[in-house]
């Protein structure tokens, strides 16, 4: 994978906050930390986009039927009982 180098400025907090990251042994450099960050802020995005794609899909199913929580439970027991 090409790298790109970047420049960026971080107030004396984040900055603080990464080394300490990096005192702790969580990463062993500034671009590992904020590479990390990077990927699990896509993870998040990735999971909050398939969250968005469930709740369209059930706001167009239709009508909400009622639910029978005694009915589901007995139905689950018959077929995993």
């Amino acid at each position: 994978m090409a790298t790109v180098r970047k420049t960026i400025t971080l107030s004396d907090q984040q900055d603080g906050w990464i080394k300490a990251q990096i005192d702790a042994g969580h990463y062993t450099n500034d671009s590992e930390c904020i590479r990390d960050l990077i990927r699990r802020e896509q993870e998040r995005n990735a999971e909050v986009d398939i969250i968005r794609a469930a709740l369209l899909e059930g706001e167009a199913g239709g009508e909400p039927r009622p639910f029978d929580a005694g009915a589901f439970k007995r139905r689950m027991l018959t077929g995993h009982g």
